[in-house]
């Protein structure tokens, strides 16, 4: 008579023998689509002008999925109620907004992908300017390769005079706005471009997209009249389509933007004439006004370059080592 094993019971159980594989599906019945907004783990997409919910397939691993990518979908792509797609790949990025915690945290985080424009909406009064903050909104944007727009508010409340000033040096887009005014040149701006919205609080961000886009129903707050700031209210990105064609990606109202990730080569690539003179300079060279070789400043003195430009751009290259805004 065969003894019973008492332990055997207890065992692990012996290794499948289905082989391993390294072919993967290639899925190609799959859908391009466009990543609208995330949701704890479930992702809202625009397929083939559908709005579908999706999650990540297993056979992506660790790839993550932020708002603005194009990724291509299998499974129930109809829209309806209760369905739910799979995202199988994420095509590669054409650019990236990033940014960190604060200016002492390694990891970078991705605001949104594959967007062309940086819009910054600062407002001119309640609450009042911030120029520390849209600097470093503008070195983001240099180091994302996007072009900046920035939309300044409230003008019925402030003069946008000294904020034109700051920014002209810089070449960078400005339209002002006031409350119930024609929004046509910002219409015109956003046309047939993915365009990402960023400011703090209590700037008339989502006044503004909800005005672009009517549906958005992007909520909205008042200024604490002794704090001076406004409440989060967006809390999540959000892509959105425009009628006239061009996305909007809204995003979150932010207190901070972390630019540790950032070089000062990334940002002087921005501006060509003077990448060009950089070549110039010794080698280490921050382009600080007390470096005392730079090769900016010679060209200031002999008339190659605006003594006014050469600032501006030395102004936010501080901007991302200052947090006093």
């Amino acid at each position: 008579m065969r003894q019973r094993d008492e332990h055997a019971q207890y065992e692990r159980p012996g290794r499948r023998t289905r082989p391993r594989t390294k072919d993967r599906p290639r899925y190609d019945d799959a859908l391009p689509g466009r990543v609208l907004t995330i949701d704890r783990g479930r992702y809202t997409l625009s397929v083939e002008s559908r709005t579908v919910t999706a999650m990540k397939a297993r056979a992506i691993g660790r790839t993550g999925v932020v708002v603005g990518d194009d990724v291509r979908v299998v499974g129930d792509v109809s829209g309806e109620e209760g369905t739910l797609a799979r995202i199988v790949d994420v095509a590669q990025r054409r650019t990236v907004l990033r940014r960190t915690a604060d200016d002492d945290d390694p990891v970078e985080r991705i605001i949104v992908a594959n967007a062309d424009q940086l819009v910054v909406v600062a407002a001119l009064a309640d609450p009042p300017p911030r120029p520390g903050l849209i600097d470093r909104c503008l070195v983001a944007a240099f180091d994302a390769g996007m072009d900046p727009l920035v939309v300044l508010t409230k003008a019925d409340l402030a003069s946008p005079r000294e904020m034109l000033d700051l920014l002209e040096p810089l070449d960078v887009r400005t339209i002002v706005t006031e409350q119930g005014a024609e929004l046509a040149p910002v219409r015109e701006a956003l046309h047939e471009r993915t365009s990402v919205f960023i400011g703090h609080s209590g700037v008339g961000k989502s006044t503004l997209v909800n005005a672009l886009v009517p549906d958005a129903e992007r909520s909205t707050s008042h200024v604490n009249e002794v704090t001076g700031r406004g409440r989060h209210t967006s809390t999540s990105a959000m892509a959105l389509e425009l009628a006239e064609g061009g996305w909007i990606i809204d995003t979150p109202g932010f207190r901070s933007f972390g630019l540790a990730h950032v070089e000062p080569d990334d940002v002087v690539r921005a501006f060509p004439d003077l990448q060009e003179l950089s070549l110039q300079c010794s080698r280490g060279c921050t382009h600080a006004a007390t470096e005392p070789e730079c090769a900016w400043d010679a060209a200031v003195a002999d008339g190659r370059l605006d003594a006014a430009r050469v600032t501006s751009v030395r102004r936010i290259l501080q901007a991302k080592d200052n947090t006093a805004w």
